[in-house]
């Protein structure tokens, strides 16, 4: 992965808008950091091959950065992203990762099932 380039993932949620898609969209802050620290708040969620289409796509910020997809019923929104990946199938891979590392936060979006 490297780090975001606004304007390369601003493109390619362009490329990708108004088609189906599968999202895969998770988020912990350590659900198992409990184990060693038990003042840690373990916080988590997934949600992944649920098929959206979005009529607006948005990458802001100054880093970490967020990302915003209009959808017909609603919208999708992520923060926290700091890498991406682009594959040779289609997939638009975003991911944040804290000081040490660790992902944080995960937004991908691809023609094909994860």
């Amino acid at each position: 992965m490297e780090l975001i380039t606004l304007a390369e993932v601003q493109d390619r949620i362009e490329q990708l808008k108004n088609q189906d898609l599968y999202i895969h969209l998770e988020m912990t802050t350590g659900a198992y950091a409990a184990h060693h620290d038990s003042s840690k708040h373990p916080a988590a969620n997934f949600i992944t091959n649920a098929t959206i289409r979005y009529s607006n796509g948005s990458i802001s910020g100054n880093g970490p950065y967020r990302v915003g997809l209009k959808m017909e019923q609603g919208w999708i929104y992520t923060e926290g992203l700091t890498h991406f990946e682009q594959s040779e199938t289609g997939r638009l891979i975003m991911a944040g990762h804290d000081t040490q590392g660790k992902l944080v936060v995960a937004l991908q979006l691809s023609p094909e099932p994860f």
